[in-house]
Order: C-alpha cells, then structure tokens, then sequence
C-alpha cells in the first residue's frame, strides 16, 4: 500500500525520471504482493474480447464458434480460439472524477463502488486499482484485489476545493484524457487479464494536454475496454454523454447515465454482469508484416437476427 497517493506525470514518458520511479516503485510492491497464478494471452494472436446483447440489450451466453466470423480491414480471418471467458482475472482500474463536478455527488459514487468491488472481486485472483482525477492524475492504490485495501482507499478519495481564487489557476480543472492516457500506458498495459477502466466522470475535460483521440488510441494499444458512467452536477455543469459514449464505443465498453442512486447502483451491477459473460475470439493476422497502421476488427453473426456485438474497434501492428 501507498504511504502517500502518488502523483502521475503529466504526458509521462518512461524514459523520464518521474516515470522510471514509478516504474521501479511498482514493481518493487509487485514483487512483494501476495502470488497468484494469472493467465497470459499470447503477444502473437489478436485477442478479442467482446460481448453480444439481443434487441432488448440482454447479454447472449450460447454463441457458437461456427456462428462467428472476424475481418481486418474488411478481409476475413481464420479464428484460433473461441471460448465463452467467465474465469479469466479481471484486471481493472477505477478512475474517479475529484473536480468541482463531483462535489455533491461523490459520496454516492464511493458507497456504490464499495458494492461493486465487494461483489466482483475474487481475493488472490482479480486486481483493481484506483485512480483519483482532476487538474493533476493521483494513484491512490495500486493494483491489489485485498477489499480492505480497496475501500481504505475509497475513502481516501475526497473532493478538494480551491483554494485560490484566480481564473487562470489550473486547480479544480478536469484533465479527463490525460488520466485516460496514464491510466492505460502506465498501469494498465503490461497487466494480465481482461483490461478494464471503470470510469466514474461527467466527461468534461478542461486541462488536459492529451486530446480525446490519444485517449482512445492509448486504450486500444493496451487493449483496454473503458465502461463509463456518466455522473456529477448536471444541474450546473450537466454531462457530456458524446464524449463518454466515444470512449465506451471505440474500446468495446458501454457508457451509462444513472439519474439516482438506484440507477447508479444497476448501472455498476449491470457492468459486472457483463464482464463475467464476454466471449474471447483469437486469430493470426492474414497479414503478419508490422506495418504500424491502424486495422479496423470488426465481428459479424449473420445467424443471428438483431444481435448487438461490442468489441474494441481495432488495433496497430
């Protein structure tokens, strides 16, 4: 545990001094972690994961291998490996908006987020960190699957006022994509499992100097889907449903907008019933050669009428 929440750098480079700390200093607690026995996907195959929902958006579970075609940029592909993944750890990354849009809203988030880590982490198997964001990128917990460890570190999560009064000071602002980014460069990219980050915002962005399509771009490297969950002070500052849908859409993930507690509670019940239901397709690129282009996925069930499929859009090679 964290003596003190650490700082990310802004537009971190691993190269850079700030960054190889927190390079050396995570993986001095990793080595000292409790062991446990993760599943690695093979760097050689493209790995899939997605999820499929009929017309009233309830979650298929009996889809069949031969039923399921993938392209690349429009050329099908032969698959590998089909299999239906519900005990595969999840590895996920709970980012939490702190701005002036939470204020009176955050004691709600954390009480539901509470709910939700007690019901879908399996101790010794499944890890979340948490990530608190506003102007600046705070990791308040690095990777654990401890609950104690988790809701220790939710409450440490609270909004900060400011405390200067003038215009131009960047504190309270939201730095939205710059989060998105370090969260999924720096601790997301080289863990096992299925990648996710729980993003809790009303999807404004103020301060950062990454832009929304690094964001999506640094997920997609990482292989990182991003559920989104639109919530703050709609009455003053309202929530940028375009850009939450974007993050979820282009990453496999699925954006919600909770109007209350019920709904908040549901939207989080709904994301973990989900991640235990997706399915993981894997095939050798027809076209091996690393070129360094972005190719577009894209997975079809033609035997299927008015079936949903949700899947990160693409990768670079």
């Amino acid at each position: 545990m964290l003596a003190h929440p650490q700082a990310f750098e802004k537009g971190a480079d691993r190269s850079r001094p700030e960054a190889r700390a927190l390079q050396d200093q995570r993986s001095k607690r990793a080595a000292a972690a409790e062991p446990d026995e993760p599943v690695h996907l093979s760097a050689r195959l493209v790995n899939v994961f997605f999820t499929a929902t009929d017309r009233r958006n309830a979650i298929i579970t009996d889809l069949r291998r031969e039923e399921v075609r993938i392209f690349e940029n429009g050329q099908e592909q032969e698959i590998f490996t089909f299999v239906r993944q519900t005990d595969l750890p999840l590895t996920i990354a709970l980012l939490m908006d702190v701005s002036a849009s939470q204020q009176y809203t955050l004691s709600e988030q954390k009480v539901a987020a509470a709910r939700f880590l007690r019901a879908i982490v399996r101790p010794g198997k499944d890890t979340v960190a948490l990530v608190a964001f506003r102007d600046e990128v705070i990791l308040i917990q690095d990777f654990t699957s401890t609950i104690a460890r988790l809701e220790a570190a939710l409450n440490r999560v609270r909004y900060t006022p400011p405390t200067s009064q003038n215009p131009e000071s960047r504190f309270g602002g939201t730095s939205l994509y710059d989060a998105l980014v370090l969260t999924a460069r720096e601790l997301l990219a080289k863990q096992p499992g299925r990648r996710t980050i729980l993003l809790l915002t009303d999807g404004e962005d103020t301060t950062s100097v990454s832009r929304i399509q690094e964001a999506i771009a640094e997920a997609l490297r990482a292989e990182v889907m991003i559920y989104a969950i639109g919530i703050g002070d709609r009455y003053r500052f309202g929530i940028n449903s375009g850009v939450l849908r974007r993050l979820a859409q282009e990453t496999g993930g699925r954006a919600y907008f909770p109007k209350n507690a019920d709904d908040l509670t549901r939207a989080f019940r709904e994301i973990e019933t989900e991640l235990r239901s997706q399915y993981l397709l894997a095939y050798y690129p027809s076209d091996p050669n690393p070129h360094g282009r972005f190719r577009r996925i894209e997975i079809r069930v033609p035997t299927r009428k008015g079936i949903r499929i949700r899947h990160r859009r693409g990768y670079v090679l």
